[in-house]
């Protein structure tokens, strides 16, 4: 066998620390959800979800990473856009079939971290409901099963070990994704009733948001306040009669946003008590203004954890505009979350939440087993009661099961 060329050495001695620097993972997942009852918009009885996710990482030079994964989606039920084009501004009403979920670069210097593009950002110390979490839209065709989307964005933290200072620029808007208008997830009005609804789009904003938090850690607490200034994520939909008089024409329009925040958390001897509070102001006068806050309860027991508290809501002001907001939707409500580990590979879960009037509730238990280093099943059913002029009890027609099958790499 001849020699190997010595301009060859250099690169074959690099590979292994390229491997080390390199990892990478993924899954399979198909999830069935199963609606026992139709609804009037929709007469589904069964939805299959399949999403294939790649994420990797990369770390070039001891001070800089870089992180990215991408996402590939198909559905029985067209909540996925039925075009093969690859996706990152995550704008579009259903989810993209392709897309890049998350790519970005952080660089790290002493106390100093930098991240630059498409991250996830979250803020606050509840774990049940995050008034203060203004840089993580979601995903809400799923009501009750909402999941984040990551923002391009910009953030700087200079951690002390004591105290934080985080700051976040966010050049380029990210919109939360509202239930389908025809689809279960969205319950219209009886007024609309045989109507006609033509929808004329939306109108993003244009300029930057901003956000700033300083956290502080001290003997037996943490304490932060935050400020956000930039867009409420989730829409205000305004609506005309059409020229011809026979049809809604409607506009989804996202008002600014000016946010005022604060979380705390104290371990205690039995539990940890954190809380939670954020002051939503409306520059733009095109939204409520109102507080939302969170009391909640944490114990750790062996292999259970609890966690359950309070959300409550205040309102200051009020406009004549229709806003799909469940954050208020699960306010004035008593939330709870309970998890307990039977082994390496099976747990168990609840969740739970009521409203204090008791005119809707919203019940969640789960049971989730691995079989061996690859394969996990879940199976789930979410209970939902109300009535129809309540945020939780208008979707009493979606009770359902889940049964979800993943295969991780």
């Amino acid at each position: 066998m001849g020699k190997l060329p010595r301009a060859l050495l250099p690169a074959l001695l690099c590979l292994p620390a390229l491997a080390q620097n390199f990892t990478q993972r993924g899954f399979v997942e198909t999830d069935l959800s199963l609606y026992p009852e139709t609804a009037p918009n929709d007469s589904s009885h069964a939805i299959d979800d399949s999403l294939f996710r790649y994420e990797a990482s990369y770390k070039a030079l001891p001070w800089l990473r870089f992180a990215g994964s991408f996402d590939a989606r198909f559905d029985t039920h067209e909540q996925v856009e039925r075009t093969a084009n690859l996706d990152w501004q995550d704008r579009s009403l259903e989810r993209p079939a392709l897309s890049l979920r998350e790519f970005n670069a952080t660089i790290t210097k002493g106390k100093l971290t930098a991240e630059f593009g498409k991250q996830f950002i979250r803020w606050g110390k509840a774990d049940i409901l995050n008034p203060t979490d203004r840089f993580a839209p979601k995903d809400f065709l799923t009501v009750t099963d909402p999941d984040f989307l990551a923002v391009l964005a910009t953030r700087v933290t200079y951690d002390t070990g004591t105290d934080s200072f985080d700051f976040v620029w966010q050049p380029r808007f990210t919109p939360s994704r509202t239930p389908l208008l025809d689809e279960r997830w969205t319950v219209l009005p009886p007024a609309v009733d045989g109507v006609a609804l033509v929808d004329l789009g939306s109108r993003f904003p244009r300029r930057s948001a901003f956000g700033a938090r300083w956290n502080h850690t001290g003997p037996g607490y943490e304490f932060s306040a935050s400020l956000y200034d930039g867009f409420n994520s989730l829409p205000v939909f305004q609506g005309s009669l059409s020229p011809l008089g026979n049809a809604i024409d409607y506009v989804r329009t996202y008002p600014a946003l000016r946010l005022y925040g604060a979380d705390a958390a104290v371990p205690l001897r039995w539990f940890t008590v954190k809380a939670e509070a954020a002051y939503y102001t409306s520059p733009d006068r095109q939204q409520d203004e109102y507080v939302i806050y969170v009391l909640q309860f944490e114990r750790q027991i062996k292999e259970l954890s609890i966690v359950a508290g309070y959300a409550g809501d205040a309102i200051t002001a009020r406009t004549p505009t229709l806003q799909f907001s469940p954050e208020l939707g699960f306010a004035r409500a008593i939330l709870a979350h309970a998890q307990y580990t039977i082994d390496s590979n099976r747990s168990v879960a609840a969740d739970a939440a009521i409203r204090q009037n008791g005119r809707g509730s919203w019940l969640r238990a789960e049971y989730s087993q691995a079989f061996g280093q690859h394969w996990r099943a879940t199976a789930a059913y979410s209970w939902i009661r109300g009535d129809d002029s309540d945020f939780l009890g208008q979707y009493h027609r979606n009770s359902f099961a889940l049964l979800a099958l993943r295969y991780s790499f």
